[in-house]
């Protein structure tokens, strides 16, 4: 089959740049779903995104669809011939379904008998034929979550569409697309080249836009093209790091079709102001690149990224250092006036601020978290008064003008202030590590105070929640608990803090008097055990190793972390499968027998098979050699040394009958197998994982 490259472009207002990266990757995955669904053959699909434009090229595409046969099975044989050999009404009404005569049908022989068949070939669609409708679609499946309308038309997009390019080869496939007859033009950057250029064929797409049109339309290219230049920029002008955020760098990205990145200053009096609310300002109003010294102190520098290439960019500097000289001046303005007041003093002001209709203020949430962090802090050998104080004014800095204007700074302002009042060093820092940590794979709390306001925060927010019956539900989870979840137990197992989830939540439970469920706690606990399985499995652990562990229900975080970890080594082992099956086999043993009845003390008087009184010899000698290990939490070594009794157990259940007829010696079998399988399950129920054969 013929192939030949495909492009579509849409040419529209500038779009949202913090939705230009998704809406591409999207675009493009839409565009190669529905080939792939049509089964038309096609190479490499290559997106394009810039501010006033998407686009996708597919390199090698057939020029249709594969022929494809196609077999529609009729009646019975025996029911589409009378006696006579005759077509049955039901065999002439099957062909004239299909505009056939039943002379054109053939046989299909099965094992259950034979059937008339229609079989023909089904010619595939011209490619040109399927692109348009394939186009409509995958611009109706992007996230979009507000369409808008624009001038006469009833077409909706997430802003106007000026513009479509559709071609296959040089042709122009011409078929409407949101409402515009397509074509081979495209346009160029809005000042430099404010004019249409042709794309005579979709291979020459990026290169016309780039050398007539100053534009750079591939995503990666321009985006790597700034990272370059402001790295280059602040090296060369001021012996200095710009420091590039990702998602900044993103944004600007989309921003800009033809990135030319500037260096501006601004006075070094704003350096007094502390650097992360210069950032705020700089980064998310006006989305510069800060400058740093070797020594990671803030320069007094800016680097902007204009999208046009001036014949005078002192002027276009000049302009960014005007409207950046305010912004840092209301910065100023707001760290010197909430220096005036205490944070202590502010406390009061956030009784009026509702953290959940039914849970109360902000000032309620305060106080029930000092009393649960003065016990947490207790529980992990901090100063419960330094974790008390440090919860009262955990939530004050709200109320400053500085994070009133810039939200992003919560925490950070808070540490900043208390310092200022003089506060102790661990309670400053633990108003900042609160929020620790603010999203996966984010630092933790390096203080045991901020430990325990993190701990607390979060978990009196999912017991008050659940308390009320408000837990997440699908994808509706409004104050964040799944990600408060994961933090507590991040927070314990990597500080390796000694909590216990029931008792803590319980704790947290106390200090409500408005919850209407029951058990609220337990139910708190299983719910961030749960969490657990989606962590794990992002470790690459099975969740066979996960649902072991869990069927014990351990509480504690950084025990149940040791067990998952010591049960993963253990499955490693030759002798896993094995000992697996045989725990299985086992557990279904005892649960006809009784299940919990049946004890574990074994009458070695009783022990009448060689088998048998091997393995018991190995059951006492493990039990005393692991049980110590169990104390200890060092599981790993437990069932490295459990793994020896494949062998003795294998043998047992080869010359053993378990239900021998003598009741006394069944009971006493029964014990011995009991016994084993609570070694085991001392560390989790490995019954639950993959077994051989």
């Amino acid at each position: 089959m013929a192939t030949q490259d495909f492009l579509v472009e849409l040419g529209t207002e500038e779009l949202p740049p913090k939705a230009l990266k998704p809406l591409s990757d999207a675009f493009t995955q839409g565009i190669t779903r529905g080939l792939e669904d049509a089964g038309i053959e096609f190479g490499k699909v290559e997106a394009f995104a810039a501010p006033r434009r998407l686009a996708v090229r597919v390199r090698d595409l057939s020029d249709a669809q594969p022929d494809k046969p196609v077999e529609k099975r009729g009646p019975a044989v025996k029911a589409a011939f009378d006696d006579a050999g005759n077509p049955t009404r039901a065999l002439t009404g099957f062909a004239t379904s299909l505009g056939v005569t039943p002379d054109q049908l053939d046989t299909l022989e099965t094992d259950k008998g034979a059937w008339v068949v229609y079989r023909t070939v089904e010619k595939g669609k011209p490619t040109v034929e399927l692109m348009p409708e394939l186009v409509e679609q995958s611009l109706a499946a992007l996230p979009i979550p507000k369409r808008m309308r624009w001038g006469a038309h009833r077409t909706e997009f997430v802003r106007p569409v000026h513009w479509v390019v559709l071609l296959f080869g040089n042709k122009v496939i011409d078929a409407p697309i949101m409402g515009l007859t397509p074509g081979n033009k495209t346009r160029g950057h809005r000042f430099h080249c404010p004019k249409a250029l042709i794309v005579p064929t979709p291979g020459d797409y990026e290169v016309v836009l780039k050398q007539e049109g100053f534009v750079i339309a591939d995503f990666a290219e321009r985006r790597e093209l700034i990272r370059a230049g402001v790295a280059e920029l602040a090296e060369r002008e001021a012996g200095g790091k710009a420091v590039i955020d990702d998602d900044l760098l993103d944004e600007v990205t989309a921003l800009n079709e033809w990135p030319v990145p500037l260096m501006g200053r601004f006075e070094e009096r704003f350096l007094e102001v502390p650097a992360e609310a210069l950032i705020s300002s700089m980064k998310e109003h006006q989305k510069y690149f800060h400058v740093v010294a070797a020594d990671g102190e803030m320069m007094p520098l800016f680097i902007t990224v204009a999208n046009i290439q001036s014949k005078d960019p002192a002027q276009v500097i000049s302009g960014n250092e005007k409207v950046i000289r305010p912004r840092l001046s209301d910065a100023a303005f707001f760290y010197e006036t909430d220096r005036k007041t205490r944070l202590e003093d502010r406390i009061d002001l956030l009784k009026p601020i509702v953290f959940q209709e039914k849970l109360g203020s902000i000032y309620d949430k305060s106080v029930r978290v000092a009393a649960l962090a003065k016990k947490i802090a207790d529980a992990i050998g901090s100063d419960p008064a330094l974790a008390e104080r440090a919860a009262m004014l955990a939530k004050t800095d709200l109320v400053t003008e500085m994070v009133l204007e810039f939200t992003d700074l919560q925490g950070i302002m808070g540490q900043y202030y208390a310092a200022n009042d003089g506060e102790a060093e661990d309670v400053a820092k633990a108003l900042n590590e609160q929020y620790m940590p603010r999203f996966a794979g984010d630092d933790l709390p390096t203080t045991l105070t901020g430990c325990a306001i993190a701990i607390a925060d979060r978990l009196d927010s999912l017991v008050g929640l659940f308390g009320i019956n408000q837990p997440p539900s699908g994808t509706r989870d409004p104050f964040a608990l799944r990600r408060a979840s994961l933090g507590v137990l991040r927070i314990i197992i990597e500080r390796e803090l000694p909590l216990d989830l029931q008792t803590c939540c319980q704790w947290a439970e106390e200090n409500f008097t408005v919850l209407t469920e029951q058990n609220t706690a337990s139910t708190v606990v299983d719910y961030m055990l749960e969490r657990f399985r989606a962590h794990y499995d992002e470790l690459g652990i099975g969740a066979e190793v996960y649902l072991a562990v869990h069927a014990r229900r351990p509480t504690r975080p950084l025990d149940f972390d040791r067990r998952v970890k010591a049960v993963e080594a253990f499955r490693q082992l030759p002798e896993a499968q094995a000992l697996a099956g045989a725990n299985k086999r086992v557990s279904n043993i005892l649960t006809k027998q009784g299940g919990d009845q049946v004890g574990e003390t074994v009458n070695s008087d009783l022990l009448q098979d060689p088998a048998e009184q091997t393995l018991a010899n190995q059951v006492d000698q493990q039990a005393e050699k692991v049980l110590p290990l169990f104390e200890q939490g060092d599981y790993a070594s437990a069932l490295r040394s459990l793994a020896s009794l494949r062998e003795p157990v294998d043998t047992f259940f080869d010359e053993v009958m378990v239900m021998a007829e003598d009741e006394a010696i069944r009971d006493n079998r029964l014990a011995l197998l009991n016994r084993l399988r609570n070694l085991f399950l001392r560390v989790a129920d490995i019954s639950l994982l993959p077994t051989a054969g």
